[in-house]
């Protein structure tokens, strides 16, 4: 869990991804929506992405993308920010990290 510790470090915002998903890209487009800046990781494309993978696995995420970072916490996948948005809990979550401002 030390990779994926120190790749959410010092950001607002981390979506881990795969060029591939769907609900990745959507989860991206969502977040960039509001003005959000993620830093994106798309596993299929970087050196230790396997790596990356089982990190995220054992922290709990089912499927491993997206795995969205809010504020260096795992908020979890796409379930777990759908459901936020619905409770209108997203916005607050994101300015509250320094992601978006307005």
């Amino acid at each position: 869990m030390d990779v994926v510790t120190s790749m959410v470090a010092d950001r607002p915002v981390v979506i881990f991804s795969r060029t591939t998903c769907c609900m990745s890209h959507t989860i991206k487009t969502l977040i960039n929506g509001f003005g959000a800046n993620p830093t994106v990781y798309e596993l299929d494309e970087i050196q230790n992405g396997q790596q990356v993978e089982r990190e995220l696995q054992q922290m709990g995420c089912n499927p491993s993308v997206p795995a969205v970072f809010i504020g260096q916490r795992l908020v979890g996948g796409a379930n777990q920010v759908m459901s936020l948005q619905l409770r209108n809990q997203l916005v607050p979550l994101l300015k509250s990290a320094g992601a978006i401002w307005i």
